[in-house]
C-alpha cells in the first residue's frame, strides 16, 4: 500500500466511503505543487471525525475529489485549556498560535491589556495558522483562534469552574515555578482532570497594577512565575503550556 505523503485539513464530513469533494487551493496544492494524481492516497481530517485515508478520484487544477477509506486515527481531543495572549509582532502573534495548537490548547484568545501594542489582529489569518500547525504535528483537533477581545470584559465573562494560571513577570526570581503551581492547585483541589483551565499570558510591558490588583482578587486565578528571568511574551507561552501539561495535563 502506498503510504500517504500529504495530511490536508478540510471542512467536511468522513467516513467510509464518503465523497470528499476540494477546494480550489487544496486541489492546487495537491494537484499542482505536490503533483498528486488519481489514486494516490491523502490523510484528511476535520476536527471532528479523526483522520482518514483517502484516494484521489477526481483530480483537476481547480478541484477534485477524494474518496474516504479508513480511518487511521480516531479523533483526540486536547485538554480544556485555554490560552489567552497579548498580541505582538506579527511573526511572533504567528508563533504563539502555531506553538498552542502543536502543544494542545482547546481555545486560543488573543486580548487586548492596557499595555498592548496591537490594537487589531487578523482573526482569518491566525485561524489558517493554527490549522496548518494541526496539520503538520499529526493533530485530529483544530482549537479556534477567537477575535481579539478585552482583557477586563473577558474577566467580566469569565465560566464558572474555570481556573486561570495568571502568569505575571513580577513574580520573577519566585522559586520553583512547577512546584509553586503544584502546591497551590493541589490546595484548591483543582488536580489532573478537576476541570477546564486557562493560561494568561501578558504583553511586551507587562501588566499593569490595575490589572494585576485584579487578577490577584479573583477567586479562580493561580498566580505563577516562569523561572528566574524574564521571558519574552512568545517564550513565555511555551513555557506555561509546557508548565502546565506537565502539572495538569495529558503529557
Amino acid at each position: 500500500m502506498k503510504q500517504a505523503k500529504v495530511r490536508l485539513y478540510v471542512e467536511h464530513p468522513l467516513g467510509a466511503g464518503q465523497s470528499v469533494p476540494l477546494e480550489r487551493d487544496s486541489a492546487h496544492y495537491l494537484f499542482g505543487v505536490m503533483r498528486m494524481g488519481v489514486g494516490d492516497p491523502v490523510l484528511l481530517f476535520n476536527g471532528k471525525d479523526g483522520e482518514w485515508r483517502c484516494t484521489v478520484a477526481e483530480a483537476g487544477k481547480r478541484k477534485g475529489v477524494l474518496v474516504c477509506e479508513e480511518q487511521t486515527k480516531p479523533l483526540q481531543m486536547p485538554p480544556d485549556l485555554w490560552l489567552l495572549f497579548a498580541p505582538i509582532k506579527k511573526a511572533r502573534t504567528d508563533f504563539i498560535v502555531e506553538k498552542a495548537a502543536e502543544m494542545g490548547a482547546a481555545r486560543i484568545m488573543p486580548v487586548q491589556t492596557d499595555f498592548t501594542n496591537s490594537e487589531r489582529i487578523r482573526q482569518d489569518r491566525l485561524q489558517a495558522h493554527a490549522v496548518e500547525a494541526a496539520e503538520q504535528c499529526g493533530g485530529t483537533f483544530v482549537p479556534e483562534v477567537t477575535d481579539l477581545q478585552r482583557l477586563d470584559r473577558v474577566l467580566s465573562e469569565w465560566p464558572e469552574g474555570r481556573q486561570l494560571m495568571f502568569c505575571d513577570e513580577a513574580e520573577v526570581g519566585s522559586s520553583s515555578a512547577l512546584a509553586g503551581f503544584l502546591a497551590k492547585s493541589e490546595a484548591a483541589g483543582h488536580g489532573q482532570g478537576a476541570g477546564p483551565w486557562a493560561i494568561l499570558i501578558g504583553p511586551e510591558g507587562g501588566f499593569s497594577e490595575a490589572e494585576r490588583a485584579r487578577l490577584k482578587a479573583l477567586s479562580f486565578s493561580h498566580v505563577v512565575s516562569l523561572g528566574p528571568r524574564v521571558l519574552r511574551a512568545d517564550t513565555a507561552a511555551v513555557a506555561a503550556m509546557t508548565l502546565w501539561q506537565q502539572a495538569l495535563g495529558d503529557w
